[in-house]
Parts: C-alpha cells; structure tokens; sequence
C-alpha cells in the first residue's frame, strides 16, 4: 500500500492505494475514513483498491475554515483523487458515501464507470419525509443537550426503526446509552460527524434525477437485505425507484462490509463476492 496527499480546494486529502490490476476499485464512506473498508480491501487482491479519508476525518485535514460536511465538496475532493490516480474507476460507496458518489457522478461523469451506492441517506426520496427529519432532528438534540452517549442511543433508536416514523415512535421514551453499552456522562464534546450538524446538508441532499440517468455511469443503489425496513433500507429503496430501478440486495446490513474489528460485524467475504458480481 501507497499512502499519498492531495492538496485540493480549501483541504489536504489523505488517499491510499494498494494492489494492482483491472480497473480501479475506489471505495468511499462519510463520516467513514479509509479505516473502515480493511475488510472489503482484502476481498479484491487482484485489483488496484484506492481509498480515502475525507476532508477533516482521519488523517485528512481542512483548512477552508468550514464544519459542513456538503456532498458537492466532498464529490470535488474525490474527483480530484480519481484524477490523481488516473480514473475513471469503479465505485463502492457506504452511507453518506454513497450520497457524495451520486453527486459525483451527476458533476462528474466521465469519473465512474460503474457505481455501487449503499443505503444513502436521503430523507427527501422518502413518503413521510417530514416525520423522519422530525426524527433525525430528535437525536441530534438529544447529543446537543446530553453528549455523545445519549445522542448515539438516541441514534441507534431512529436508525433501527422498522418502517414509517409514527406517533407510534415519537412517544418512545428516551432510550438507556447503558442498553447499548455506552456511558451516560456527557463528555462535553459536540463536534461528532456523525450526530452533529456538520452532516446536515448529506441527508437534506436530493439527487440530480435527470442527471444521473444522462450519465454514462451505470449506477446500482444497494440495500442489505438484513437491514430490514429501517431508515436508510427505505431510502435506497426510494432512492432507486427514482431512478427507475429497484435496489440491489447485498448480504448483512448497513455496515455489512465491515470486519469485527469496528464492533459491527458484518459479513465482508460475502459481501465481497456479492460486490464482485454487481461489478462485473
């Protein structure tokens, strides 16, 4: 492996590149770093896998003096990478990942050859979409009035819920950050990417429709088939019926690709495999 920095607009990018041969495999996440693909990387030793940390996440840093994390920037940043590495490339993308690559792909076409977006977050694709912004807004007050610990209970209570946000769901009691192993004491901190606001404008996102479909780039939205009917299962469900499509069932859930080594075991050989064949 390579390790190698990009200086870009208003930031200092930190990408990798390991292996060689095939078409490069670049593989994003957000608020994911580089560290979080180890596991999927290893199932792809006869390709060229690049991956990156994002602007102000890991090991990149910014200095344009900004906290939000907008997918026309962070869609920039990879451009810049695909060209250092001299694209265009395959594309997997996690999460607030996958929301960068469809910009990407809408400003950049001629960047991604085929891209494989994995449960986007997008709330606007969804029919009670002012509820679940209702609900996304809860956890992020819950960490500004209470800390880390609460407000990634507070997340994990949204995220997991099967189905529509209902009355049903607003009148759950704040959930124990002790049921989910995490402590109680606020930490003081409120700069998390996760449950603050710098992410605001990745789930307020709505894809550029007619754009995508103009582009060359063949564009696969994938769920996890054990994700269920949660959030961001029925935002790749919506995101691809936008698109004219249905998703892709992948093995595992929302983080399916990732080794134990992060807490959340999913199933990465075998998502590896399912990755391979979507590829082609």
């Amino acid at each position: 492996m390579t390790t190698h920095i990009l200086d870009t607009n208003g930031a200092a990018i930190t990408y990798d590149v390991e292996g060689e041969g095939g078409r490069p495999l670049m593989m994003i996440g957000q608020p994911m770093d580089a560290s979080g693909f180890t596991s999927l990387r290893a199932q792809f030793p006869d390709r060229t896998v690049i991956t990156y940390d994002p602007r102000g996440l890991g090991r990149s840093t910014r200095s344009d003096g900004r906290t939000d994390n907008t997918p026309e920037t962070q869609a920039a940043d990879v451009h810049a990478v695909i060209q250092a590495v001299g694209g265009p490339v395959d594309l997997f993308a996690s999460s607030g990942g996958a929301v960068t690559a469809l910009e990407l792909v809408a400003s950049y076409p001629d960047d991604v050859v085929t891209l494989v977006a994995h449960e986007p977050p997008i709330i606007d694709v969804l029919p009670d979409a002012k509820a679940a912004r209702r609900a996304r807004d809860g956890f992020m007050a819950v960490y500004q009035a209470k800390g880390g610990g609460a407000g990634m209970a507070a997340f994990i209570q949204m995220s997991s819920w099967q189905g529509e946000y209902t009355d049903e769901y607003f009148a759950l009691p704040a959930p124990d950050p002790a049921q989910f192993g995490m402590p109680a004491e606020d930490d003081g901190k409120r700069d998390d990417p996760l449950l603050g606001t710098s992410s605001l404008a990745i789930t307020d996102y709505y894809p550029r429709v007619d754009d995508l479909k103009a582009a060359s780039t063949r564009v696969v939205i994938a769920v996890g088939e054990e994700t269920g009917d949660a959030f961001t299962a029925r935002t790749a469900v919506h995101t691809a019926r936008l698109l004219g499509q249905e998703p892709v069932v992948f093995p595992s859930h929302h983080g399916g690709f990732i080794g134990g080594e992060f807490g959340y075991a999913g199933k990465p050989e075998e998502f590896g495999v399912k990755l391979r064949e979507v590829l082609g």
